[in-house]
């Protein structure tokens, strides 16, 4: 049995990202007359959302973002959502626009998306900010896999050459992860429903990325020895405990880089978002002077 994996310590570098966005936000608050803006959508009153939400709220604080915030009940209808966000993309004092998903069934998650100023989606989920990742030209960037990007980053782990299997293909982790993994050099799988063996994918990978959403849907024998696993998965098993979508306790003795959960991507998802709502002031500061 080889020795345990080097834990991907996501709270130590977001810290670090947050540092360096406090001392972006203090700049750019001298040049723009004001902090840079984010404003907080929130659609009823989800308990797992409205942790995030009051996270989200603190870590801009503390980094020198003004927060603005919107708390809508759960009966909203489409047509005042739309135009909150109507008048947020107006508003010179929001730099950023983020809408707490899940949105209630009834509301349609992708219109909404669809509605906000890709200048100011802040989440990196837009059609047009997606575009341009996938066209090399990235502007704001999905937080989750950008978040995976500095992470190896700040730990030596040189992404070009690899060979990277990303399991899950949503809009907002797997389809962009691919992305900014292929930016970054690396061969990439993307792993999904229509996979006939998602075993012999992970298995010859040498970067795993894991955004299923299903408790320990990776066993741990699965992964190859000395393999850098990044697990987006957050999770309640049987008993209650948080966990990831990969079997963590057999994984971290076959990797050799692995993200734990909690502690992993979770602090690296809110620090690129701030990172994100600076850059987007930065980025409309500087469309108004040119």
């Amino acid at each position: 049995m080889s020795a345990a994996a080097i834990l991907l310590d996501g709270k130590t570098v977001a810290g670090k990202v947050r540092g360096e966005v406090a001392a972006r936000a203090a700049e750019l608050t001298g040049r723009l007359g004001r902090q840079p803006g984010l404003a907080v959508v929130q659609v009823g009153e989800d308990p797992a959302s409205s942790i995030y939400v009051r996270n989200k709220r603190k870590a801009a604080a503390e980094a020198g973002i003004a927060s603005f915030a919107y708390d809508l009940p759960a009966v909203t209808i489409d047509s005042d959502l739309f135009a909150l966000v109507e008048r947020l993309n107006r508003d010179e004092r929001v730099d950023g626009i983020l809408v707490q998903f899940p949105l209630p069934k009834r509301l349609d998650a992708t219109r909404v998306m669809d509605a906000i100023d890709p200048s100011k989606d802040v989440d990196g989920f837009h059609a047009v900010n997606t575009g341009l990742l996938a066209q090399k030209r990235p502007a704001l960037r999905a937080c989750t896999p950008h978040g995976v990007i500095r992470l190896a980053a700040e730990y030596g782990i040189a992404l070009r050459g690899l060979r990277a299997t990303v399991v899950g293909a949503s809009n907002i982790v797997g389809r962009p992860m691919a992305l900014e993994l292929l930016l970054a050099g690396a061969t990439v799988t993307v792993c999904h429903t229509g996979t006939r063996d998602v075993e012999a994918e992970v298995a010859r990978a040498e970067l795993v990325v894991a955004a299923v959403g299903k408790p320990h849907f990776i066993p741990g024998d699965w992964i190859r020895p000395g393999a850098a696993v990044f697990d987006v998965g957050i999770n309640r098993d049987a008993n209650g405990r948080m966990v990831g979508d990969v079997e963590y306790d057999r994984a971290v003795v076959r990797a050799g880089w692995i993200t734990p959960v909690p502690g992993g991507l979770g602090p690296m998802t809110i620090a690129m978002l701030l990172s994100n709502t600076v850059e987007a002031a930065s980025r409309r500061l500087e469309a108004r002077r040119g």
